[in-house]
């Protein structure tokens, strides 16, 4: 009973984040929104336990979540065969470039901490 008062609940944060993001007309998704009203409620432990307790038989079978998106790739099996090597390509490449991107900020950011505590035993 507990894993369905916990859906319920997720259910219930997931349209309060659709109304926030409708209402307030924000370009944060509503699943964020509902995720982050699930935070302050997860301290609260008449809520937390039913939330463990759905978020566990979901977890459990997470595999299956995944079955729709696996048949929609073969559906559009002649798209992947037709441009499958370019959408790979542009995979590659922009994971690359996006771990390079966050190597170089945090070497930035990284040397910054040093830098100020030099200039602190200097002066």
């Amino acid at each position: 009973m507990q894993g369905l008062q916990g859906f319920t609940i997720l259910l219930l944060l997931q349209g309060a984040g659709e109304m926030i993001a409708r209402l307030l007309h924000l370009s944060l998704p509503a699943p964020v929104i509902g995720m982050i009203l699930l935070l302050p409620c997860l301290a609260w432990k008449p809520l937390r336990e039913p939330v463990q307790a759905c978020s566990e038989f979901l977890l459990s079978h997470l595999s299956l979540l995944f079955v729709p998106i696996s048949v929609g790739v073969v559906s559009q099996l002649p798209l992947l065969q037709e441009y499958g090597a370019r959408i790979a390509l542009v995979l590659l490449l922009s994971t690359v470039l996006g771990l390079a991107a966050t190597a170089w900020v945090l070497r930035l950011l990284l040397r910054v901490p040093a830098d100020a505590q030099e200039e602190n035993g200097r002066g």
